[in-house]
């Protein structure tokens, strides 16, 4: 999507304005937007085979016991994190693991870069290991949770948070597998990594077992920010029935032309429905519960590395000094951490806010967002395109 540098610093502003009483409540009037799609691509794709690593991991130690009264006190949590090298994943490993209540695992696909990543943020060997983690290759999906389940470790939380965001690029880009990278990562990989763990979580004994798949205000249509051209918007899904391949298919969910923002945005409506699936699915079951997120405006944050060097300028101090919708990395990953670990919320189905005085309520999702119809649609089709049906 060829953009000028003054139009881009508008129309993706979306990518983070604040969620709060202004921003991030339903709007009662619609907006109304006109835009223009970016030339249709096609690109013919192979697929790879997807490099097998050996992993490290770190045994979750077992629970510990008082030496004075020989009673059992809470063993440490595991919880692994993708997309844990950089951005809010490392802010989050870091509070969790400073904590000394967990163990993280970052299930990452540059295993160098998040070692270096932990030990610069100052993260102690006992209480972190780094995974191989591809999101781009189902192969490696599927290898990483062999891994896991060969260590013999527990699992009591899954964060689902790594991203691709690709807003300027012009013609798409495919996964290993044949799939438009952004929805092939953000959401097909993240859906097969869930499902296949999904039973590790409904046998752990933690008290609070969680499943959460961070969101973004970018694909709520109720808020001003999600209102911003491209819009999300999933239409019929022909594009995602017929593996968003650009051969027999369009790379785009809805059947639409190729438009990397809009990518990125559709992938997390589908996180967002997909959260709900599993809470309607497997919650009253399981106990475990499903939650959303978003964590603020992260100005600074790697995400928006692929965006014209205009932008990644002037959007920090717009979010600090204009919409005051900016938060640090810090702050971002203290707000995923106490959705991972705070005991008022273990509520279930939840999009969680934070106002701005850091205080966390649950948010109203957008139609799309909560359409009980196309969560249903979107997990069949998906469950097809990852080999699970």
């Amino acid at each position: 999507m060829a953009l000028q540098a003054t139009s881009s610093f508008s129309i993706h502003k979306e990518a983070c304005l604040k969620e709060s009483s202004i921003f991030g409540a339903p709007l009662s009037t619609h907006v109304k937007v006109d835009f223009t799609s970016s030339s249709k691509s096609k690109k013919e794709f192979s697929q790879r085979g997807a490099l097998r690593t050996q992993a490290v991991a770190t045994p979750t130690p077992t629970a510990n016991r008082a030496s004075t009264d020989g009673k059992k006190t809470l063993r440490k949590g595991t919880v692994i994190i993708t997309g844990a090298s950089s951005g809010l994943g490392l802010a989050t490993a870091k509070s969790l693991a400073e904590s000394g209540k967990w163990h993280v695992i970052m299930a990452c696909r540059d295993f160098l870069k998040a070692e270096r990543a932990a030990k610069s943020s100052g993260m102690t060997k006992e209480n972190y290991s780094v995974m191989h983690l591809d999101l781009s290759s189902l192969d490696s999906v599927r290898q990483f949770v062999a891994n896991f389940k060969q260590s013999g470790q527990s699992l009591d939380v899954l964060v689902c948070n790594a991203a691709v965001y690709l807003p300027t690029a012009k013609e798409p880009t495919y996964t290993a597998d044949g799939f438009e990278l952004s929805v092939g990562t953000n959401h097909l990989g993240h859906f097969l990594l869930a499902r296949l763990l999904l039973d590790d979580l409904k046998q752990s004994d933690y008290p609070s077992k969680r499943l959460i798949i961070v969101g973004s205000i970018t694909g709520n249509t109720n808020t001003l920010a999600g209102n911003v051209p491209p819009k999300a918007n999933l239409g019929d899904m022909r594009g995602l029935a017929g593996g968003l391949n650009g051969l027999n298919s369009s790379t785009m969910i809805d059947g639409g032309d190729f438009d990397g923002a809009k990518a990125y945005k559709d992938s997390k409506v589908c996180n967002m429905l997909m959260m709900q699936e599993f809470h309607r699915r497997y919650h009253e079951e399981t106990g475990i519960t499903f939650a959303s997120l978003y964590p603020g405006c992260i100005a600074t944050t790697g995400l928006f590395r692929e965006h014209i060097p205009l932008f990644r300028l002037l959007f920090p101090p717009f979010q600090k000094y204009i919409t005051k919708g900016y938060v640090s990395e810090e702050e971002s990953g203290k707000r995923l951490a106490q959705v991972v670990s705070d005991p008022s919320l273990t509520k279930s189905g939840v999009y969680w806010s934070w106002n701005n005085k850091s205080a966390s309520f649950e948010n109203e999702l957008s139609e799309e967002a909560s359409d009980v119809s196309k969560a249903r649609k979107v997990w069949e089709i998906s469950e097809k395109l990852v080999g699970l049906a």
